[in-house]
């Protein structure tokens, strides 16, 4: 019993055993992982993932205020990036993984200013789900373009 109780503290939560909220928590948690990656988290870095979540999985604003309640509360207890990464590239196609990337681009920038932690996070989760450099790179440049 005691031995177990240990263990547990030692493994990391998983993402939920339904695919679909796999997907949901898993992309909230890496939009607010690259919103906080510049140590501040604006307003707009908040609007725009709750627009990006409500568009990409026909949310209802209660549906998105509570999966980002739960995907904040799962982000401040978990540390590691892997176990939604790996639910992204398990549920993605390719063309929506890029899609993805183009989001984390999108939150990045909501704040104005492109953070280099947020530049190095949005590379290293680009390869965890299997996105080439070129397709990360023009999909920042798709989203600079419509930012004018």
């Amino acid at each position: 019993m005691f031995f177990d109780q240990l263990m547990s503290l030692f493994k990391c939560p998983q993402p939920e055993a339904n695919p679909s909220g796999d997907l949901r928590i898993a992309v909230a948690i890496l939009l607010l992982e690259a919103a906080h990656r510049d140590e501040h988290f604006d307003p707009d870095e908040r609007a725009t993932i709750e627009r990006l979540l409500t568009e990409r999985f026909s949310l209802s604003q209660d549906e998105c205020a509570r999966l980002m309640e739960a995907s904040e509360a799962a982000s401040a207890r978990n540390v590691q990036l892997y176990p939604y990464t790996q639910a992204v590239f398990q549920h993605m196609a390719p063309e929506e993984r890029v899609g993805f990337v183009e989001m984390l681009w999108e939150v990045a920038y909501a704040d104005g200013v492109l953070d280099p932690e947020e530049d190095a996070l949005i590379r290293k989760l680009g390869g965890l789900i299997y996105v080439t450099d070129r397709e990360r790179m023009l999909a920042k440049k798709r989203v600079l373009e419509k930012k004018g």
